[in-house]
Parts: C-alpha cells; sequence; structure tokens
C-alpha cells in the first residue's frame, strides 16, 4: 500500500500542517472567548494542565520521531559507504582471478558501478526506472556469481579465488541492505498520530487564551513555526534523494571514476 505523506513533497506537507496549525489556534480562541463565562480560576488550571499534558506529548512524540528519522538517515548513508567499499574491494580482487574471467568480472562491476551510480541520483518517486535498475543490478550479480564459479573451476586457490568470492559476496549482501535501508522510513502512522497531536495542541493553545479575553501571543506563533521547522527536517530526513537534506553519494561517485579510470588501464595492456 503506497503511504500518503511519504509520497508527498516535504515543503508541501509543512506548509498544510503550519495553515491547520493557525486555524487550530484561531478556532481554539474564538471558542475560548465564547466560553470565557465559564472562566473561573479552578477552570483555568484545568485549561492549563490539559495544555501542558498536549505539549508534553507533543515533545515526546516529536523527539521519538525524529531519532527513528535520524536513526534511518545515518543508516543510508552507512549503507552507501559500505556499498562502495564492497564494490571497490571486489574490483580490486578481480585482479587475482586467472586471465580466463578476469577481464569478464572487471567489465561486469564496471557496469554494476555505472547502474549503483544512476540509481542513487534517480529520484525515488521514479519507480519504474528503479525497478529496471534493480533488475540489471541483480542481472549483472548473478552474472558475477557464474564468472566466480569458472573462476573456481580454473584456479580453486583459496587464496586467489576465494578471496574474490569472499568479496563478492560481501558485495551482493551490501546491495540487499542499501536497498532495504532506502525502502524503509518512519511509519505513516507515527506522523499522522504526530500532526494530530500537534492540530490539538494548537487548538487547545488557542483555548486558553480565548477564555481570559486576550489574543495569542507572538510567542505562541513563534512556538508554532519552531514545532513545524522540527516536522519539516523530520520529514526532509525521511525522504531520500526527495528533500533537501541528503545523503551523500560522493563514495560511490569517487569510486566510479576511479574504477573507470583502472579499467581503461587495463584494457590498454
Amino acid at each position: 500500500m503506497n503511504d500518503i505523506i511519504y509520497n508527498q513533497n516535504s515543503i508541501l506537507i509543512v506548509i498544510i500542517l503550519f495553515v491547520a496549525m493557525l486555524i487550530a489556534i484561531e478556532s481554539g480562541y474564538r471558542l475560548g472567548v465564547k466560553s470565557k463565562k465559564l472562566a473561573n480560576p479552578s477552570y483555568k488550571s484545568h485549561i492549563e494542565s490539559v495544555q501542558s499534558s498536549l505539549l508534553g506529548i507533543l515533545a515526546l512524540l516529536i523527539a521519538f520521531t525524529f531519532s527513528i528519522a535520524l536513526q534511518r538517515f545515518d543508516s543510508r548513508s552507512e549503507a552507501v559507504v559500505d556499498e562502495a567499499n564492497s564494490i571497490g574491494t571486489a574490483f580490486l580482487r578481480a585482479q587475482l582471478l586467472p586471465i580466463a574471467v578476469r577481464q569478464d568480472v572487471q567489465k561486469a562491476l564496471h557496469q554494476y558501478i555505472d547502474i549503483r551510480v544512476q540509481s542513487s541520483t534517480l529520484p525515488l518517486d521514479h519507480t519504474n526506472d528503479h525497478l529496471a535498475l534493480r533488475t540489471n543490478a541483480n542481472d549483472i550479480l548473478n552474472s558475477l556469481w557464474q564468472l566466480a564459479i569458472q573462476a573456481a573451476e580454473i584456479d580453486p586457490n583459496p587464496v586467489t579465488t576465494g578471496l574474490f568470492i569472499q568479496s563478492l559476496n560481501e558485495l551482493i549482501d551490501s546491495f540487499g541492505r542499501r536497498t532495504a535501508t532506502v525502502d524503509r522510513h518512519v511509519p505513516e502512522a507515527v506522523l499522522m498520530l504526530l500532526s494530530i497531536v500537534f492540530i490539538a495542541t494548537g487548538c487547545v493553545v488557542g483555548y486558553s487564551v480565548g477564555i481570559t479575553n486576550n489574543r495569542p501571543s507572538n510567542m505562541s506563533y513563534l512556538m508554532v513555526g519552531l514545532i513545524v521547522l522540527l516536522v519539516f527536517i523530520i520529514i526532509d530526513l525521511d525522504h531520500p534523494r526527495r528533500g533537501l537534506i541528503r545523503v551523500s553519494q560522493n563514495s560511490l561517485t569517487d569510486l566510479k571514476a576511479s574504477i573507470h579510470k583502472d579499467y581503461r588501464q587495463a584494457l590498454t595492456k
């Protein structure tokens, strides 16, 4: 099932949330003005305790959600570095393979790094293109495994062919890990709950001011702006390759340039 919030632009989400919060504060204020006759000291104390409780729940939810989003972001960053390291190691160890398969393996890894870099820069909403690139990557990994089998039959030495097979296993594992980290994000139910509590808090803040027959202060709107900014950062961290905060792909792009250079040199020998 497609997620509603996850598939939207993060800037659009926070704009809608900010407007909804302003409406909630104004609605709460007007309701409070109508209820000011009930505003005896005990009733005001009750509303203040409700407001404090909601603000505490909101702070807890923001901290919890931010922690999840940051962990996901760190996992995606580490996955890029791990995959680059595994590809680079496999390419270096390919030089230990028998000549009969060495060039084919280097060519396949040359193609594989191109696909992975292209996949890294492609927005996630290009679903069909991503599926095609993943299929191509899997095909290359399968062909690399068949070449590894041929190399083991020609030269079963664990110090040469064995080291390459070990690095190829790590490459395949890193492909799966990175794909999984990209697909994982903050559960939509958590973001929906955060939005509901956020709007409810705004309504109670407006109501608590309205029963005193005062307008919401500028500090109230400053609080709204800061909370919206935090929500924007949370959602943006959770949008790989679509938000303003993006995982650096320098490890892969630098490796691509290095492999292209080494591959051209290998062809001229």
